[in-house]
């Protein structure tokens, strides 16, 4: 059974009663108040090209567009997998009419590590060409070439994490073995938060193994409906990391993390040979501040105190899709000197959603306005996130509002903290 297919989810989609508790929690919808760009618009429509009634068009792709931030799945009363049914329905519409330009030129790209690592390399050393220092410290484009000039980007690292760490960090008497799976954005854009990781680990004294070999975890390429390629890298993942003899998998990505324990179950799920290890893969997979706060906890007596004021943003796929809600808060209350200010609404949705932040730029900046007022509101020196691609979210809108804040990884937080 392909677990993203409309033709095996009719019950699902009956199932929606139509209330309408969506509205309330759709980023989305709150920005465009179209009643096709909410949940039980968009499962009318899918029940729709389920019984043949709506052929694929590009405005009916696009209508099949949102954050997958799962705030609908969580307020759904029926208990509709949502995100599902959505996932399905694209993949569909690239079955029926293909991806679009730039989504397909993504898919040649992270499934291509080789490429990938060109393009960024090659990126890193010509930004001065296409890109132009804002005062904050980012990079701003000089020329459209598809992109917002008003964008505030990330200076791309010169030396990527994984060539610039060994593969294997071993600590003496180790109390386990880990591999590490970077993701793309510690890999290429923060590798600080990389070295964070390891750091921590290490002195919770387990030792890390960072394989070569690993590549994008095809999360976009799935969330896009372009399920073949996202199962090859699935199946890619399964066979290098089940040939590890590690205790556990440890990501610093909720997106990662969501494909490594969920994903790869769910494309792999009929594939011979692959099904039992992708779920041996997902029980064994573990957010970095789930690992060090449930399976081998960091020592409360090594901290040392950090004085600042925080705040902390919970990621959509770290904290409703894996329900990793509790373990980031405690690593927070636990280092010592820390002021720690809630935000009103932590869960609420920064607006990134990988590709979505492309094509749909300003919506995805309104969305993330909301976020930026809530954490002005609370006077903050830094956010605290447990997502790359939040991080880079929130620090773009930082340098353009001008807020003058930091954003840092719950890990780097914690390595600030043990040294």
């Amino acid at each position: 059974m392909n677990y993203y297919d409309l033709s095996v989810l009719a019950d699902e989609i009956e199932s929606c009663m139509r209330c309408g508790n969506c509205q309330a929690t759709c980023p989305y919808y709150q920005e465009t108040g179209s009643e096709s760009s909410v949940a039980r618009g968009r499962i009318a429509l899918a029940k729709y090209v389920l019984q043949g009634k709506l052929k694929y068009t590009p405005v009916l792709a696009e209508r099949f567009e949102c954050l997958t931030c799962y705030a609908c799945n969580a307020a759904c009363p029926c208990g509709v997998p949502i995100d599902r049914i959505f996932l399905a329905a694209r993949a569909a519409m690239v079955r029926e009419g293909g991806a679009p330009f730039l989504k397909k030129l993504m898919a040649t790209a992270l499934k291509n590590q080789g490429l990938l690592d060109l393009g960024f390399k090659t990126a890193a050393r010509a930004k001065g060409l296409f890109f132009k220092p804002h005062s904050s410290g980012g990079l701003t484009p000089r020329f459209p070439l598809g992109l917002d000039l008003r964008r505030v980007f990330p200076p791309l690292s010169p030396q990527t994490f994984r060539d610039g760490m060994k593969e294997a960090m071993t600590v003496p008497g180790a109390k386990g073995n880990v591999a590490f799976f970077t993701g793309c954005l510690a890999n290429y854009v923060y590798p600080s938060t990389g070295r964070a990781v390891v750091e921590v680990l290490n002195k919770c004294g387990v030792s890390v193994l960072i394989p070569g070999e690993q590549h994008c975890c095809g999360a976009p390429l799935a969330i896009n409906g372009i399920m073949e390629t996202a199962e090859q890298m699935a199946r890619s993942h399964v066979d290098l990391f089940s040939g590890l003899e590690v205790d556990a998998v440890v990501v610093a990505c909720g997106t990662c993390g969501e494909s490594f324990k969920k994903k790869y179950v769910n494309l792999l799920n009929g594939t011979p040979g692959y099904a039992k290890k992708a779920r041996e893969l997902a029980a064994k997979t573990y957010d970095i501040a789930e690992f060090v706060r449930n399976i081998v906890p960091f020592d409360r007596q090594l901290l040392k105190e950090v004085v600042m004021k925080v705040t902390y943003h919970e990621p959509c796929h770290l904290g409703r899709g894996l329900g990793v809600t509790r373990e980031p808060l405690e690593i927070i209350g636990a280092v010592p000197g820390l002021d720690f200010v809630p935000l009103q609404k932590p869960d609420w949705c920064c607006g990134n959603a990988g590709t979505f932040n492309l094509t749909h730029y300003d919506v995805s900046y309104n969305i993330l306005k909301h976020k930026l007022a809530d954490i002005a509101g609370t006077g903050a020196e830094a956010v605290i996130t447990g997502c790359s691609a939040c991080r880079m979210q929130l620090e773009e809108g930082i340098a353009r509002e001008g807020l003058g804040k930091k954003v840092l990884h719950t890990a780097e937080l914690l390595a600030m903290s043990l040294k």
